[in-house]
């Protein structure tokens, strides 16, 4: 059997069972349409169609059961056409990015901006989530790539690299007493009423790390899921947040004060996920050297082929 046979069939049935104008819908003779039917059933030892003498007139109960086939079949191969196309198109295609709300917000849109500029023909979605999140959108396929904290570096099915370095921040109103600080102890922010990151975001962990290895317990009066519901909150005088440093901008956010956190909580990386054994379009690399120069094709390549130790910041 063969696809030819399958399209025989299909279009036979989307023209009223009339072989000749199935001929000419598939730019073939209706000779070869009928004989190739012929030995389609004969193969499979069944009549797919019922005849009144050299014509058909419908379809027998099996041959019901083959057209569900026959369907399933080809959309599969107009499926596979489909995919062909699109990673042949180096300059074309869709292109999923997941990522947190503070990466999407704040690390990328020079990076969007300057990748549509480049690639005007691909189709950008960006998907939003906790770390998580973001690491299963890439292994479901909902994603082609994650960007995200140092959360996603060891998920099984994932290869992960390191994209940059960031601290945090703490903010507060002008006139708080903080704000009169060149420097902030953890005793100094456990003092108020503090405003950070959900769990599950920005470095959390190690906001709470540090809390504990003084034995200090802070009053989180409110938890959020990116920096702009925490700088809100801040302004409105709820207390003192900690926020991602890239999430500060002394010319935008001009109701706030920024202090240095990165002694108290640590560095922390922003990395860049991909699942193991993906096949990546010629895009998906710049976008990512965009992303951090010093992420290379070749340097992708390699990790991807299995030298995970060959990169580190």
């Amino acid at each position: 059997m063969n696809i030819h046979q399958f399209r025989f069939v299909r279009e036979a049935v989307r023209q009223n069972f009339n072989l000749t104008e199935a001929a000419k819908a598939l730019f073939t003779s209706q000779p070869g349409v009928s004989k190739a039917i012929i030995e389609l059933e004969e193969e499979l030892g069944i009549d797919i169609f019922t005849r009144h003498g050299k014509r058909i007139r419908g379809l027998t109960e099996p041959g019901r059961e083959v057209l569900k086939s026959v369907e399933l079949i080809l959309q599969e191969i107009e499926g596979l056409k489909r995919i062909g196309k699109e990673f042949a198109a180096q300059d074309s295609g869709s292109f999923t990015i997941a990522t947190t709300h503070t990466q999407a917000r704040y690390s990328l849109p020079a990076v969007v901006q300057a990748f549509s500029q480049k690639f005007p023909k691909v189709r950008l979605s960006l998907l939003q989530g906790n770390p998580r999140q973001v690491a299963e959108m890439v292994l479901n396929g909902q994603a082609d790539l994650a960007i995200a904290t140092e959360a996603i570096a060891d998920i099984d099915g994932l290869v992960s690299m390191p994209c940059f370095q960031w601290e945090h921040l703490v903010v507060a109103q002008p006139d708080h007493p903080l704000s009169r600080q060149k420097s902030v102890t953890l005793e100094d922010i456990a003092a108020y009423p503090l405003i950070t990151y959900d769990t599950a975001f920005a470095g959390r962990n190690k906001i709470d790390q540090a809390f504990a290895r003084r034995g200090l317990k802070p009053d989180v009066v409110l938890e959020a899921i990116d920096a702009d519901v925490i700088k809100t909150y801040v302004e409105l005088g709820m207390g003192v947040g900690i926020i991602a440093g890239l999430a500060y901008n002394a010319a935008r956010d001009v109701n706030l004060t920024a202090i240095s956190a990165g002694h108290l909580f640590g560095t922390n990386l922003s990395r860049v996920a991909l699942k193991e054994g993906a096949y990546l379009r010629g895009y998906v690399f710049t976008f990512i050297e965009l992303l951090a120069p010093s992420l290379s094709r070749k340097l992708v390549e390699q990790v991807l082929a299995g030298q995970k130790d060959s990169y580190e910041l």
